[in-house]
């Protein structure tokens, strides 16, 4: 069969594609530009809670997932299991990182959120390498190197070696490193005749051992004016909250046995990854690209610290510590061991043609995911202060709660067909119409347990009420839909308006069956709706985009637990509820003289719950609710502002810093515990030493903020009436990176 025979049956088949752009397609160079705040990379690597993984860009809605893509299929499926930061870094075999608007996101991808868009170095004809390395005051040695070259006229090679050993910025004495991650990468490209296209082999093989999310805790006084202080001993991010000795006791939730293991050894992770990617141009200009990958990670681990309450023990309630009654201050700590096996195989193909005023992109997703995943949870009492101690109690156990708090079990799979169709069209020099929609056919059928969780609870175990924990298949059919519709017009050269609207929609997912729910009564379709509208203004100097936008978001799943207050006694709910935000929002880069330049941001937006209700009965026969109704969001600030000024002081030194600013957020769900404003903060400067050369140094945190962010552990039912009287308690919450001084250099080969 002839190539464009064979090309030809693969598009009548389907598997049709174009290459995926970095930005969005208004803002090519032949349409009215409406502002770079959809399409710039705004820095996403630059991230104040996990230096290994993008930061989360606010829309105004709680994140769903981190949503990031290479060579436009998903890095990973879904973070809720196997982890992004477990098989994707921003490393050296990265030819291109950039950024997707959430319209964008929406037809191409089914869901509303800025996206990372990142693009592998596939190889050139001429050998050229680079080399990075980075270390850190704290001991961070990173390497990462990439090689790639031509092998005759037609063939291209591309190699890479990801290596980070990261101490962290305390001792993790379970562990050598809070990080030890590796990636490696192999990729063998084809070129078609007359620059017609390629087609590339690629493999990826990654491990990860990463204690990002057990240790990133830390407890403190809540002065009760939004900001806290530090206890005596304990300083956050350089003091550990976790545990001396790795060693823990838990019940496998698969079967009910009692295992003794390492926390090092549980934090697993190894995945295998082959790709094809392929692309071609034919004569009529029409171009195809064809991106298919399988994975496969058979560990997919990861551990999750919580707390409670933190209370004072006078040396009469049972605990005891090296064989002598225990008194002084004390968290019921709470640990879930996550164990989960992950295989897809993802299509992407796309057709992009212009024809006449229209661009016009045809494309398809054929996404399957496959998740073998259980969770086991205990609890265990510890003493406040840096490495914790775990606390006999009264019965001489060190765990207790086996498997109370929310383990969780599904087997299955979810697969998604989409459909998708875009079209930018210049109808005038002055105005531009960019429409799209997708239509997605979603089969998901996995094992759930919808019996509530009780302390021993495992598969194969009577429950209380004498049910037999039983798995049962759940098996859903969906349709699926997103559409999305922007007008741009130029009032004048430099002046116009633009407004846009998009909506998708999605059924509750399968890692949302791990849990309880939901139940067949729960199971409601999930709609988010996005309206923007504004003004921009472009110059020489100034870049200026300014928009009011709405969002929401209906029938929201959220497993929550809830601690009875001033005890370490909770309960595991399933929330279903509504979000909606009103927004308005600034952005601009300015560029006032040579050599300087500055993003600025601000946003102004008030994201507020809807039906937002739930109740809990505790051991003591005690019900307690909470309502949130028409109450801010926890987590997510009202105000943010980005402040982003670099400046070449030669052509070879830069010099930049990043400001980002996050308002007053509440740190419950009632709006009764909250934390001040807080800034993160970034600088550097970088020095093109020679054509082999790059040097730089930076700073996170230089303004060397310790607040904390987050939730307050144990604090769900707390209520504004109630807020007054924890003034001055201990807390425990999330905190940002410490200051940290950075060197990187870069060599070129």
């Amino acid at each position: 069969m002839k190539r464009k025979q064979f090309l030809l049956l693969l598009m009548v088949t389907g598997l049709v594609s174009a290459p995926v752009a970095a930005n969005n397609s208004q803002n090519e160079k032949d349409s009215v530009v409406v502002g770079k705040v959809e399409g710039s990379e705004r820095n996403v690597m630059l991230n104040a809670s996990d230096a290994t993984k993008p930061r989360e860009i606010q829309i105004g809605l709680p994140s769903e997932d981190v949503n990031v893509y290479e060579n436009g299929l998903p890095a990973v499926y879904s973070s809720a299991v196997h982890r992004l930061q477990y098989h994707w870094r921003s490393d050296a075999s990265l030819g291109e990182v950039g950024l997707m608007s959430p319209s964008e996101s929406a037809i191409r991808t089914g869901n509303i959120a800025y996206a990372v868009n990142s693009f592998s170095k596939l190889g050139q004809k001429e050998f050229k390498g680079v080399l990075n390395y980075q270390a850190n005051h704290f001991g961070l040695q990173q390497f990462d190197v990439n090689v790639t070259g031509g092998i005759g006229s037609k063939w291209l090679y591309s190699g890479s070696v990801y290596q980070v050993f990261d101490p962290g910025s305390f001792d993790v004495k379970f562990d050598e490193y809070a990080d030890r991650t590796q990636i490696y990468r192999a990729g063998l490209t084809r070129l078609f005749d007359n620059n017609r296209g390629k087609i590339t082999l690629q493999y990826k093989y990654a491990y990860s051992r990463n204690h990002g999310n057990e240790l990133n805790a830390a407890p403190f006084i809540y002065v009760g004016d939004g900001s806290i202080k530090e206890i005596p001993g304990f300083t956050p991010g350089l003091s550990s909250y976790g545990p001396k000795s790795g060693e823990i006791e838990y019940m496998d939730v698969m079967d009910g046995k009692m295992k003794t293991a390492n926390l090092r050894d549980l934090a697993d992770n190894r995945s295998h990854e082959v790709a094809l990617l392929t692309d071609y141009t034919f004569d009529n200009g029409l171009k195809w690209t064809l991106n298919m990958k399988y994975m496969n990670a058979p560990e997919a681990n990861y551990i999750d610290f919580g707390g409670s309450t933190i209370s004072e023990l006078d040396g009469t309630e049972g605990y005891t510590l090296d064989g002598q009654p225990y008194s002084g201050l004390v968290e019921g700590r709470r640990t879930w061991l996550h164990f989960g096996k992950v295989r897809n195989f993802l299509v992407t193909s796309e057709l992009e043609q212009r024809l006449g005023n229209h661009r016009l992109r045809l494309g398809l997703n054929e996404w399957y995911y496959h998740l073998d995943y259980h969770s086991s949870s205990f609890q265990w009492t510890g003493t406040v202060q840096e490495y914790p101690e775990i606390l006999l109690d009264k019965d001489g156990n060190r765990f207790r709660g086996f498997n109370e708090l929310s383990p969780e079990y599904t087997v299955g799979y979810e697969n998604k067909l989409a459909l998708y169709l875009t079209d930018n069209w210049q109808i005038t020099p002055k105005l531009n119409f960019y429409y799209g929609g997708r239509l997605e056919y979603y089969r998901m059928s996995a094992d759930q347990i919808a019996h509530a969780r009780y302390s021993g609870f495992h598969i194969g175990d009577v429950a209380p009420d004498g049910e037999v924990i039983t798995p049962a298949r759940v098996v859903k059919d969906k349709l699926n839909y997103a559409a999305t519709a922007q007008l741009t017009y130029n009032i004048t050269k430099q002046f116009g308006a633009t407004a846009d609207g998009t909506v998708a929609t999605r059924f509750p997912r399968i890692n949302e069956y791990a849990g309880t729910g939901p139940t067949e009564e729960q199971y409601k379709r999930v709609t988010i709706p996005l309206i923007r509208g504004g003004l921009f203004y472009k110059n020489s100097w100034l870049d200026l985009t300014s928009m009011v936008t709405y969002i929401a978001k209906t029938n929201n799943i959220d497993q929550q637990n809830l601690t009875k207050p001033g005890t370490t006694e909770g309960k595991t709910v399933l929330l279903i509820y509504d979000i909606q935000t009103l927004g308005w929002t600034t952005s601009a880069e300015i560029t006032p003289f040579k050599g300087f330049h500055l993003h600025a941001l601000f946003t102004y937006q008030k994201p507020v719950y809807k039906n937002y209700n739930a109740s809990v009965t505790f051991s003591d026969g005690s019900e307690m609710g909470v309502n949130a109704n028409n109450m801010i969001v926890k987590e997510i600030p009202q105000i943010l502002v980005e402040l982003d000024p670099s400046y070449n002081i030669t052509k070879d030194l830069r010099l930049w810093l990043s400001f980002r600013y996050f308002g007053k957020t509440y740190a419950n769900l009632q709006e009764a515990l909250y934390f001040n404003g807080r800034w993160e903060t970034f600088g550097g400067i970088n020095w093109k030493a020679n054509k082999y050369l790059d040097l730089g140094v930076s700073v996170v945190n230089f303004l060397n903020q310790k607040g904390a962010k987050g939730t307050i552990s144990g604090s769900e039912l707390i209520t504004k009436e109630e807020a007054g009287k924890y003034a001055g308690c201990y807390m425990s919450g999330t905190y940002l990176r410490p200051f940290t001084v950075e060197f990187k250099m870069g060599i070129n080969f």
